[in-house]
């Protein structure tokens, strides 16, 4: 919608108060709610089982964040006795209690999953995953040597006595607690061992298909390290710490001087969660209670390994038996058309043709985002590039092709976003590089997140100027791109490169536009227009037309735009949410969301395209990098575009109907934020929507192929 439409104000007459706590569920326990959909990856029988393996893993790096980031903020607010309710009216020590009690049963089905079902199905396949103690005595002299040759000099014991410190324990660390004595009569001694990260967790033994956890290779060889002394007891721990440590930027001389400070901080910060192995001495759990400063509710015993994560490394092996049907990403069929014409066209010309929309992991990045930028840096009608970076890879082709950008003699200039939580360090390590080619880099906007995915080109064509522009949901980062769902538009549309000039102006300026003529840009109109789209629905619902709005994104968490899609429901809008991850809104509520549905894909990709759909607004269709979440709305910069072209439009709306249609990865939510798996009936057919979309672009690439086949044309795909 244009952004100088008159306002549109609430149509609807009730007696509900929306503000009302029980209209909103709590974004920590519906967060929690997705986490447990991840899990149930792995449960899932019907899923291969190193895709079950790979989820096991996939939840606790997911749990590790959420302690880290949402728990670490909730003790900060506690430790200085903030009382303030969330819209579900819930204090921050409320919210922690439920927290602590919710994921205590999380982690043990966790525990169950790989105790019972993945362990025992691995060694049915012939990879067997075991204790040290079960390994034959040859085994273990041959892991023995390994250990005194490999592992033994990477390892530093750190003893606590009155000569010793308490050894400091590092984030998510994992540590083997060792009691220690030199004589019967002798005080117990503590020492800490660090789990070495850079050797590998499982080892394999010999040629075989059997690992041992490395914890148990060290506790196995401690006289190694302990000579002359009592092993009393060992035992495995592993810290989790806040990651919430943050600055004013406002007072901040040097944000990259303040980032690096962070950086630091988060190293030593609180400590929010400890593990331990089941059946730890007490000794041990009261000495680390008390020097990492915990509470009860903040020890968890495991049964099991305390560190899940490693185990992906299984699904590296040569066993396609065990995994999903291998994806590649496919090349859009409109730059191999282009590439397949007499003349050959360029990636420009085809743009300004008809806009494009890019989908990954379904479309390649590299052979289509990275192409945009890359054919740019090295075309001799480029007068200058433009790029917002959020996040992007260690070794990224993106701000390579940037780079010699530059040194092609464009006008470069990067937004590198400095606040990228926990891609910090990376983003710091590009900025200095982009500098020391001598490229505009500006790091970051005082009180805001930029979280933009946007690149503009401007080329030079004849006597004009043209401004090509890319506008999407996903990073710029090639190897997410081949998991994460993401979809983006390539346009030649002067309006919207208009608008791109106005936001990168203000990336590297100071002074920010209110105004644009096709872009939603958050913090400036995108709130006020989304809202307005929602209530014209509304109005038109009112007044006995069909209003409907279809809308898929990560999480819908803002107050603001649930009280709006309530009213829009009240007023007789129907409403489909595909939300992937946090949802306070509660549907199916007798007279308030009786007429909104809410749906969430957890599959193989994760998926992170933003799409809406508003049945009578023109154009319509809208795609980008927002969430309805305060934070995206308010407290970052965004940007989301129309998409006008109808063939895209229709494109889009077979994604969302897609998802509608998918009942093998899909949940729908219930009103109390619990969700039920779908299922098909035994008459029905199995619709898993991203296997399907695979389908249809390998498909599509087909027929041209088919169609217009050239040797060579597709050998590097």
């Amino acid at each position: 919608m244009a952004d100088d439409s008159p306002p549109v104000e609430s149509v609807v007459d009730h007696d509900y108060d929306l503000d009302a706590p029980e209209y909103y569920l709590n974004r920590e326990l519906s967060e929690l709610a997705f986490q447990r959909r991840v899990l149930h990856e792995a449960i899932d029988e019907r899923n291969p089982l190193l895709e079950r393996v790979k989820f096991l893993s996939i939840f606790t790096s997911n749990l590790d964040e959420f302690f880290m980031k949402r728990v670490g903020g909730l003790k900060q607010q506690m430790a200085v006795d903030v009382t303030d309710t969330t819209p579900d009216g819930r204090t921050p020590q409320e919210q922690w209690e439920e927290i602590m009690q919710e994921t205590r049963p999380m982690f043990e089905e966790q525990a169950r999953c790989y105790r019972e079902d993945i362990r025992p199905a691995l060694a049915d396949q012939g990879i067997y995953v075991v204790d040290h103690d079960d390994l034959e005595p040859h085994e273990q002299q041959d892991l023995r040597e390994y250990f005194e040759r490999s592992v033994l000099p990477t390892l530093t014991p750190l003893t606590f006595d009155p000569a010793h410190p308490f050894p400091f324990i590092s984030n998510l660390s994992l540590s083997l607690a060792v009691l220690t004595r030199k004589s019967p009569d002798a005080e117990p001694k503590f020492s800490r061992i660090k789990i070495p990260g850079n050797r590998p967790r499982l080892v394999q033994v010999g040629d075989s298909h059997t690992y041992v956890p490395i914890e148990g290779i060290i506790a196995a060889n401690l006289d190694l390290l302990f000579p002359d002394v009592e092993v009393l007891d060992h035992s495995m721990f592993r810290v989790t710490r806040n990651a919430e440590v943050r600055r004013n930027e406002e007072v901040a001389e040097d944000l990259i001087d303040m980032i690096e400070e962070v950086l630091r901080e988060r190293r030593f910060a609180t400590v929010v969660r400890l593990e331990l192995e089941a059946d730890t001495p007490d000794r041990v759990r009261e000495l680390l209670k008390e020097h990492l400063d915990v509470t009860e509710r903040e020890i968890f015993e495991r049964e099991g390994p305390l560190d899940y994560r490693d185990l992906m490394g299984l699904t590296d092996l040569d066993r396609p038996d065990l995994k999903l049907d291998p994806w590649t990403p496919q090349p859009h069929p409109r730059l191999l058309e282009s590439r397949m014409e007499e003349e050959d066209r360029d990636l420009f010309d085809t743009i300004q043709q008809r806009d494009m929309l890019v989908h990954h992991p379904y479309h390649s990045f590299s052979k289509t985002v990275h192409t945009f930028i890359d054919d740019a840096a090295h075309d001799p009608d480029v007068l200058a590039i433009k790029a917002a970076i959020y996040r992007t890879s260690r070794d990224s082709n993106v701000i390579q092709s940037l780079i010699e950008a530059a040194r092609n003699g464009k006008q470069v200039a990067v937004m590198v976003e400095l606040k990228a939580r926990f891609d910090e360090e990376n983003n710091l390590r590009w900025v200095k590089k982009l500098e020391e080619e001598g490229i505009h880099v500006a790091y970051g906007t005082p009180g805001y997140k930029t979280h933009t995915k946007t690149t503009l080109v401007v080329r030079e064509e004849g006597d004009d100027v043209e401004l090509y522009s890319h506008v999407g949901t996903g990073n710029y980062h090639s190897e997410t791109a081949k998991t994460y769902v993401d979809i983006g538009l390539l346009t030649a549309n002067k309006d919207i490169g208009q608008d791109l000039v106005k936001l990168f102006n203000f990336f590297t300026g100071h002074s920010m536009h209110d105004q644009y003529r096709e872009l939603l840009i958050a913090p400036g109109n995108m709130r006020k227009d989304f809202e307005a789209m929602i209530r014209h629905e509304a109005v038109v619902a009112r007044e006995g037309g069909e209003g409907r709005i279809v809308a898929k994104m990560n999480r819908l968490e803002d107050p603001g735009i649930v009280r709006e899609l309530y009213e829009a429901s009240i007023a007789g809008v129907d409403i489909e949410l595909y939300v992937r991850d946090i949802c306070r809104l509660r549907p199916g509520l007798d007279g308030v969301s009786e007429n909104i549905d809410v749906y969430s894909v957890v599959g193989r990709f994760l998926e992170h395209s933003r799409i809406w759909y508003f049945e009578n607004d023109d154009p319509g269709f809208y795609i980008g990098s927002a969430d309805w979440m305060t934070r995206n709305l308010d407290n970052r910069i965004e940007a989301v575009t129309p998409v006008e072209n109808t063939d895209l439009q229709e494109e889009l709306w077979a994604i969302l109907q897609l998802n509608g249609a998918d009942n093998r990865k899909c949940w729908e939510m219930n009103a109390d934020g619990t969700y039920e798996q779908r299922r098909p009936s035994a008459d029905e057919t199995v619709v898993n929507m991203q296997e399907r979309l695979m389908e249809q672009k390998r498909a599509a690439v087909h027929e041209v192929d088919q169609n217009s086949w050239t040797p060579g044309i597709l050998d590097d795909r």
